[in-house]
């Protein structure tokens, strides 16, 4: 069985424009070598162009969502986010295209203060997507805001759904065991086999369905994320594991006693958000070698981190690496000083 036959008991409402690109980096590698002297083979896989309102890697998940949403009878699409969240930003967009309503709770947490972070990108797009679009007050608790709203809608005559963070729950994280295949197909098409698959992992859904996907495959790439959420501690490990275990348990298959997936802290700098030299290093080193926009907060700091571990040795030059760029570039425009400093 395909791993889309095994994903067509769960709904689903199309988002994608098809399957997204996967190609090589040959200038990039070059200018890795010149740099420290070696690389691996590396490609990327261009889930910033899913397509929906600046593409990004949520909106696999938000087909499974949305697609539940929608047999559930909601009318109201509710998730929340940080400020700048890419999350948000996709979710508003799937939510205008499958005719629903969208209140995004959003919260002011990063402590990055230049004025375009409260004006610009992702925030931008959410109001011009017809959010509903709510700031936490300072201080109250996210779970009293949730309870507020949903209370609020539902008074209101409206059926709310709710999408978790990330869109990370089993149900989201099912579109990236569709990835996995999808990436499956691309590699041997090419001729290709992948060592590992590198991206940035925050709230776990999409390592989960990579990893669930490549087990059901019976695949040994090694999936490592590269932790650019939270401060790296056991416990934050742990989650992963948990992510994997749920995601096996609502496919109704044996939770991996093995799995594949890694994640790898030291590339967070001072938090969730707040800009790093090596990031914008990686982001600049992309643009202006291949033509490719990272975002300041997940997959620049997913590039940095990978650009780390070939300095440090942990990624060999004879392996072959395929970066998931996740999207998230409309981020840039919320970075203008942190970028043009």
């Amino acid at each position: 069985m395909t791993l889309a036959a095994s994903l067509s008991p769960f709904p689903r409402h199309s988002l994608l424009f098809g399957a997204t690109p996967l190609h090589a980096l040959p200038r990039f590698e070059n200018a890795i070598r010149e740099k420290i002297g070696h690389c691996p083979q590396l490609y990327i896989k261009r889930d910033d162009m899913t397509g929906l309102a600046g593409g990004g890697n949520k909106t696999r998940k938000l087909e499974f969502l949305i697609g539940d949403a929608l047999a559930r009878g909601a009318d109201t699409i509710v998730t929340a986010g940080a400020l700048q969240s890419n999350h948000a930003r996709q979710t508003a967009a799937a939510a205008a295209h499958a005719g629903l309503k969208c209140t995004l709770l959003l919260f002011d947490t990063v402590p990055h203060k230049e004025p375009a972070y409260r004006q610009s990108g992702n925030l931008l797009l959410d109001h011009l997507l017809g959010a509903d679009v709510r700031v936490a007050p300072e201080g109250i608790d996210a779970a009293e805001f949730f309870g507020l709203t949903l209370t609020e809608l539902s008074e209101a005559g409206h059926t709310p759904y709710v999408v978790p963070v990330g869109g990370s729950n089993p149900i989201g994280s099912l579109g990236y065991v569709a990835a996995f295949e999808e990436i499956a197909q691309q590699k041997t098409a090419m001729g290709l086999t992948f060592d590992r698959i590198v991206h940035g992992s925050s709230s776990f859904g999409t390592q989960a369905g990579l990893t669930v996907g490549g087990h059901l495959l019976s695949s040994d790439t090694k999936m490592t994320g590269i932790n650019v959420y939270k401060p790296h501690t056991p416990k934050v490990v742990a989650e992963l594991d948990t992510h994997i275990a749920e995601l096996a348990t609502h496919l109704n298959i044996p939770v991996p006693s093995h799995h594949t997936a890694e994640l790898l802290g030291g590339f967070l700098g001072d938090g969730y958000g707040v800009p790093t030299e090596e990031m914008r290093a990686a982001v600049e080193l992309l643009a202006q070698t291949e033509g490719i926009l990272l975002d300041p907060v997940y997959t620049g700091k997913a590039m940095a981190g990978l650009l780390g571990l070939i300095a440090n040795g942990q990624i060999d030059a004879d392996e072959t690496v395929l970066f998931l760029h996740t999207g998230g570039y409309p981020g840039l425009f919320a970075y203008v000083d942190a970028l043009s400093a």
